[in-house]
């Protein structure tokens, strides 16, 4: 019999660790990990909640596979562009 390889996704979210204990395929867990950390990023990154969230991907021994990161960065104009002036 054949045992198929497991990968856990793990988040983390600035400090907050959440580790995966159930596992799936590597297409699966990649997948798996992509949506996730989309999800928490559309939800998290746009309130200044943080800037960075990063889902791991690893094996049954432990080691890191894969790693997802999604981030936002919004950098501002200073000093901030002025209205042209009226012309009549």
């Amino acid at each position: 019999m054949i045992r198929m390889s497991r990968y856990y996704f793990d988040m983390r979210e600035g400090a907050r660790f959440v580790p995966d204990e159930v596992g799936l395929n590597l297409d699966a867990a990649e997948r798996a990990a992509a949506e996730t950390a989309a999800e928490i990023g559309r939800e998290l990154l746009p309130k200044g909640d943080a800037r960075e969230v990063t889902v791991e991907v690893r094996n049954e021994h432990r080691q890191r596979v894969l790693t997802v990161t999604a981030s936002l960065e919004i950098h501002r104009v200073n000093p901030a562009p002025q209205p042209p002036p009226l012309r009549w």
